[in-house]
This record gives structure tokens, C-alpha cells and sequence, in this order.
């Protein structure tokens, strides 16, 4: 367990570049804003969680797994996760900010990463720096 990485991980990066493309600002892993989201930018109000579909329980995908050894554990701990991500959203929104959430197994597709991300700023009335097209 001491080799997984809290920040830096290829999905991090994935939606960095998706971002940069899209215009945005953004500083990453905001510790000042509930849950420390990955990406966040204050004055747009928006804020960006990456998390990975083991540790966080991405519903009906295959990276969540649960180990067969010390199952107790595991199910306890990946339920105290998701309250507590869930919680950090509702933090963020009573801050009136948008909270979006990509997990690790969308990360692959960065174009539809991409347009997912355009997709939910265009409808929250997000305003775009210059977009650079890819």
C-alpha cells in the first residue's frame, strides 16, 4: 500500500490536460477547500475530484474489487470513503461551488474526458479561457 500515490497518479494527469485544453485555471489539491479537491479554481466556483474506482467504490465497475483477505476491513474503510467524499460535495455546493467527479476507469478516452468536463461547465454557465483545440 505504500506504493499507491495520493497526487501525481496518470489519471490526475489525464484531467490536468483535458482542463489545460479546455482554457481552464485551476490550482491542484486545494487543502483549504473541502475534501482537497485535485483541481479547483475559486473564482469560477468549481472544484474537480479524481478518484480511483478501487478506493473510492466506483459503482458497477471492475477495478472495484474488494480483497479477499481481511474483508471486514476493507468494507468498512471503502464505506467511510465514500461518506466522506460525500460529504466533502456537499461542503463544496454549500459554498456554492460545482463539484464534478471523474473517476480513474474515464481517464482513458481523453477526448470524451474532454467533452465530459466541457459538457458540465457550458451547462453550470462556466466560463472558458482561451481553449486551446487538440
Amino acid at each position: 500500500m505504500r506504493s499507491i500515490r495520493r497526487e501525481g497518479t496518470s489519471a490526475e494527469l489525464a484531467v490536468g490536460r483535458a482542463l489545460r485544453s479546455l482554457g481552464q485555471r485551476y490550482r491542484k489539491n486545494v487543502r483549504t477547500l473541502p475534501g482537497s479537491p485535485d483541481f479547483a479554481n475559486r473564482t469560477k466556483k468549481w472544484a474537480v475530484f479524481v478518484n480511483g474506482c478501487f478506493w473510492h467504490r466506483h459503482t458497477a465497475c471492475v477495478r472495484a474489487t474488494i480483497p479477499k483477505t481481511n474483508k471486514e476491513f476493507w468494507l468498512d474503510k471503502l464505506a467511510r470513503n465514500r461518506k466522506r467524499d460525500a460529504k466533502a460535495i456537499r461542503s463544496l455546493r454549500a459554498l456554492g461551488m460545482t463539484a464534478i467527479v471523474v473517476w480513474e476507469c474515464e481517464t482513458g478516452d481523453e477526448p470524451e474526458l474532454r467533452k465530459r468536463l466541457l459538457d458540465v461547465f457550458e451547462a453550470r454557465g462556466i466560463g472558458m479561457s482561451q481553449p486551446v483545440d487538440h
